[in-house]
Parts: structure tokens; sequence; C-alpha cells
């Protein structure tokens, strides 16, 4: 039996294991501590999970190394147990079925951290660290793999080449996670992950946690009708509802019993739960499986045609998508000034500021995204109001802080439509900055994968890969701080960003023109255009402020020459010279400038602008 577990997934359905962490939860063991760990620590209260769920009549048991890849082991200093906390775990799963025939499956979890083009782990990183749990789990003897809980294809891959390169004759159950809708987290639809699964070698393909058992089932009769491989399902006991302060599932095991016989009438061969599921739910859906009242009605798969990929359509020429988009493809010199939204809903004087600034010949304004966490109106309705009012273009700041990629994804299609077409792609400042610490962040992706996003809008495709028709024609400007401590963590996402997909940059503000040039430097080998930011300091206290608590570099020459200031006028007018100067040094260096209005002072952001004169020169790129 051991020896041909593809031959019998494919001949009738074999029941798996449930929930481990649900039941180490019940167990006392709190969730700020690695479950994965207690294979070493607490070995006897593991095999006694593993006892439970072989007594209750599952036929696979997975072991207790989800979250075992260095990744998330090293949140609790344990990145260097990899290949100690997964072999324990396999030996623990081997003694506890020695007096069952079933099969140990070794479970691989995601890496807990985002993978390019999402995030600044590369593929070959993920590679490795897939690679390093499964060859721990392979040493340990383990029959097979499932790789479960997967949101994102581009992991799942990684993941599957990893087994692959470890072990090609090792079966691989390779499952996602999915929404009601039957999406994984990144957009995919079943008719685009089943045919990319199926591409890359999974021997078994299925869907796991998220969902309860109905949506489950509606997904798994999508997936059913698009291969003709063995599928599997282990879904939620329904979804948790909180009682008490505590995530409790209500599915009750008699529920779970009738969907396993539903997934298996539907043509799934491998049934089991996810989060919640316990022995008593595995032993009621073994004896509704034992009893055969849905052998013989497997569902005939219904293979179709492998839908082709969705085909990315061209990218509107730069040139051809905004003003600033055609001055940069110009190679000409393009000037900003930044519109901080209101605290409330009256705009008039944001509107007064933009029609001062498109009348002494501003390219754009730059309207950011609630900066330093504060609450303010949404700048994507500010720049829409900017542009039909007063008919200057806006630069709109977007950040990852306040949405899902969902969220992200209707929102840049909703500015598209509306016709906002620059944006500067940010991380943003994390709520505890700003003046309601106790709000919660979501920062799905980070900027480098918010920049791939957009990237694959204009192209006409959502991030899951999924036509939208008309790509958008978003020209994609990223922040970039020359004046940061690791310079070389700035410099490798900077280059991330230029291979995701970004045009242009703008850089936090520049007080020592040192740092600038040794910036850009570095990035000869990625150049996109850059736009200094320029900030006219206000006062000493501001620039001590932007030094010590934005953490911006500023020269003492700097801070003395604030210092000596004697009325705030005085001191304005010097920021206002300081900024000039930069501006002036930095004008040849790079393709444009970025001015602040501290305080909405719009007029001083137009008398550093006039050291310009009236010829904006033009900088190589």
């Amino acid at each position: 039996m051991i020896a041909d577990f593809l031959t019998r997934v494919k001949q009738s359905p074999i029941l798996c294991d449930g929930a481990m962490g649900t039941l180490l939860y019940g167990k006392g063991v709190f969730i700020n501590r690695s479950y994965d760990e207690l294979n070493v620590s607490q070995p006897d209260l593991i095999r006694g999970v593993h006892h439970e769920y072989l007594q209750a009549g599952a036929e696979i048991i997975e072991t207790n190394t989800f979250g075992a890849n260095s990744f998330r082991l090293s949140r609790h200093s344990l990145a260097d147990k990899v290949r100690e906390i997964n072999r324990a775990g396999a030996r623990l799963a081997r003694e506890a079925a020695k007096s069952f025939d079933v099969w140990v499956a070794g479970s691989v979890g995601p890496l807990g951290t985002r993978i390019e083009p999402l995030g600044k782990t590369s593929f070959q990183e993920a590679r490795e660290a897939f690679r390093g749990q499964i060859e721990a789990l392979a040493e340990g003897g383990v029959d097979l793999l499932i790789l479960e809980t997967f949101g994102y294809l581009d992991e799942i891959h990684q993941a599957l080449m990893a087994a692959k390169e470890v072990n090609a004759a090792m079966p691989i159950v390779a499952q996602v996670t999915i929404d009601e809708d039957g999406n994984t987290l990144d957009g995919s639809d079943p008719e685009t992950f089943v045919p990319k699964l199926v591409e890359w070698g999974a021997d078994v393909i299925g869907c796991n946690c998220s969902v309860g058992p109905v949506a489950m089932l509606d997904a798994m009769e999508r997936v059913r009708a698009l291969t003709t491989l063995p599928l599997s399902a282990q879904p939620n006991a329904g979804i948790p509802r909180s009682v008490e302060g505590r995530n409790i599932y209500l599915c009750s095991p008699e529920y779970m019993a009738s969907y396993a016989r539903k997934f298996v009438t539907a043509g799934v061969r491998i049934v089991g739960g996810c989060c919640g599921t316990t022995p008593e739910h595995i032993r009621t859906m073994k004896s509704a499986l034992r009893a055969g009242e849905a052998r013989g009605k497997s569902a005939a798969a219904r293979p179709t045609a492998t839908p082709a990929a969705a085909t990315a359509v061209p990218a509107v020429l730069l040139e051809n998508r905004s003003i600033i988009g055609a001055k940069l493809a110009r190679g000409e010199f393009i000037t900003m000034v930044e519109i901080v939204p209101p605290k409330g809903t009256d705009i008039a004087k944001e509107l007064e500021g933009a029609r001062f600034l498109k009348s002494v010949g501003v390219d754009a304004v730059n309207i950011p995204d609630s900066p330093r966490a504060s609450a303010r109106m949404s700048n994507q309705a500010l720049s829409l109001l900017v542009q039909r009012e007063v008919g200057i273009e806006a630069v709109l700041h977007y950040t990852c802080r306040d949405r899902n990629v969902l969220g992200i994804q209707s929102d840049l299609l909703g500015a598209a439509a509306v016709g906002i077409r620059n944006l500067i792609c940010i991380t943003g400042d994390p709520p505890k900055m700003g003046n309601y610490p106790d709000a919660t962040a979501v920062f799905d992706v980070d900027s480098i994968g918010l920049v791939n996003i957009v990237h694959r809008l204009n192209r006409g495709l959502d991030l899951g890969g999924n036509p939208i028709g008309t790509g958008t024609s978003f020209v994609i400007g990223v922040g970039a701080n020359p004046g940061i401590t690791d310079l070389d963590e700035e410099i490798r996402r900077f280059e991330y960003k230029v291979e995701a997909g970004a045009e242009y940059a703008v850089t936090q503000p520049v007080f020592d023109l040192r740092l600038l040039e040794v910036f850009l430097r570095r990035i000869e080998g990625c150049r996109i255009p850059v736009v200094a930011g320029i900030w006219p300091l206000v006062s000493v206290r501001n620039a001590e402020f932007m030094k010590n608590e934005l953490r911006v570099s500023v020269p003492d020459s700097i801070l003395e020459r604030m210092a000596r200031t004697q009325t705030p006028e005085t001191a304005r007018a010097e920021g206002v010279a300081i900024a000039r100067e930069m501006l002036i040094a930095a004008r040849q260096m790079v393709q444009g400038a970025q001015i602040s209005a501290p305080n909405g002072r719009y007029t001083s952001a137009v008398d550093v602008l006039e050291a310009l004169g009236t010829s904006r020169p033009t900088a190589s790129v």
C-alpha cells in the first residue's frame, strides 16, 4: 500500500487527517510560540495528536512542519533548526504510523514573506528555503509531500521546483487556498491556477483552508472540469466565529461528513480537514465514506482543453500617457509641488494653491496619501477634483498601508477610469506613527509588489494574470532615499522596483549633495529618471525634526544656518535660500524637482523654483 500511493489515489477516496494547530491550541499551547519546534521540545504531545487522528481512521497523516521553513522559524530565532525540526517531525509521524497501514505526508506551507515580484525575497531564495525544508523531510522518511495553503502561484511554483530537485519521484499534493469566489489570494481563478499546477508537475491538485465546505465544493467542481489529475480538498470546519475572544469553528462532524461524501461525488480523491477539524470530525467522515454512499457515483472526469494563458497587451507609450510621461520620455526637466489633502472636506485652499501653481508654470501637483499616517481626505478624491477644477495634472501617492491586493486593484482601476495617470508607489508609514496608533495596517504587499501590480494593469492583466480588457495608462513612479543608513539595502530594493516596472523615482528631501551623488552613481546600472525632493525649511526646529525624527540627512552646517536666524520670517527666507542652493546644485544630476510647501506656503515653493530661471535644462538620464 505504501509504495503505491498514486495508483491508489486514482482508484478510491483516501481520508487525510485534520488540523494540528487547532488541537495544540486546545491542549494549552499558546499561539505566540513555534508549533513546529514542539517536534523537538514536546515530542510526546505531537505523537499523541498523530495517534488521535490515526485511531479516528485517517489514512494520511501530515507532519507537524507547516511553518518549519527558515523564514518562519527565524521569527522564533530558530532559523538554524530547519533540518532538526523537520527531521523530528517526519520521525514522530513515522513512529506514530508504524502500527497502521497509512501514508506519512510532509507538510510544507508558505514562507510567510513576500517573494518577487511582490516582495524583496527572490525566487532563488524562496526555492532554497523550500529545498532545505523538503530535504529534511525526505531524510526523515515521508512518503509524499503536501504543499498547502498557498495563496500565490509564484510561491507554490518555487516549492514545486524545490520538491522536484530533491526527489523527482516523490508524489506531490499541491493545494492552494481560496476565497468564497474560488480565487487565490493573488486573484487567480481555477481556470488559471489548475493549468499552472498541472504544467509544474503536481501529482494531485486541490484546495485547503480559508473557506468552509460549501465554497470549497463549488471550487472543486470547477477544478474537476479542468484536469484529469486526482483532486484533494481540506476545508475548514466552517468560517470561525469569535466567542469570548476565541475563534470557534462551528461545523459539526456530521455536517463535515455529509460534505465528505459530496466531495467524493464531485471527483475528489483525498478528503480531509483544515482549521477547526478534530479527530471527531475525521472519525465521522470516515464512517460516512466507509458506508459507501458515494461509491460508484464519482463524477467522471470531464477534461476540457487547457485554457490559453492570458496575453498581455502592449503598454501605451510613456509619452502618450500624460504630460509628465511625455516630459520624462523627452528628457525634459519636470517640476512638481506637493499639496497635502485637508483634514476635513473644505478644499478651497488646496484648489487656490493648485491654480496659483499652474499659473506660474508648475508641471504637476504631488498629492500624498495621509502623510505620517494622519487621517486626511482621500488623496485620490483630491487628485480628481484638482484635475477637474484646475486643469493641472496630479501625481497620486499610492500606499500599501491600508489596502489588500483586491482593494489595490479596485482603487487603481477606478483611478484610471477617472483620468488619473501619474503615480508614486510607496509602502506607506505604519499607523503607529500617526494619530491613531491602534489602527491596523494591511501591507499585503510593499512598494515593489505594488509596482508590479500597476505594471501588469498597464499591460491589461490583473495580479492573477486574468485579462481586464484595455490596459491602464499609469506613469509609474517610486520613492528613493539617498540618505538612508543602509544604502546597500536601498539600492537592492531600488533595483527590484526598476525590474518590476518603475519608470521614474522621487527622492526624499535632499540636504546633502554628496549623498545624492553617491546614490546616483550606485544606480547607474538600473537608472531611470530621478526627481530630487527639495524641502524649504521653516525653522531650526523643523530642521531638527527632519534630522532626528524623520531620519533625513541634514548636515550640521544647515542646522547652524537655521539656528542663526532671529525671526520666523528670516528663518523661512533662509530655508528658501538653502532649498534654492540644493536645486541649483542638483539640477544637472536629475531630471526634475519636487518641492514641498511646508504649512501650505505655495509661494515658498515657487520662490525655490525661481532658481531655475526661465529655461529649464534637459538632464542626462
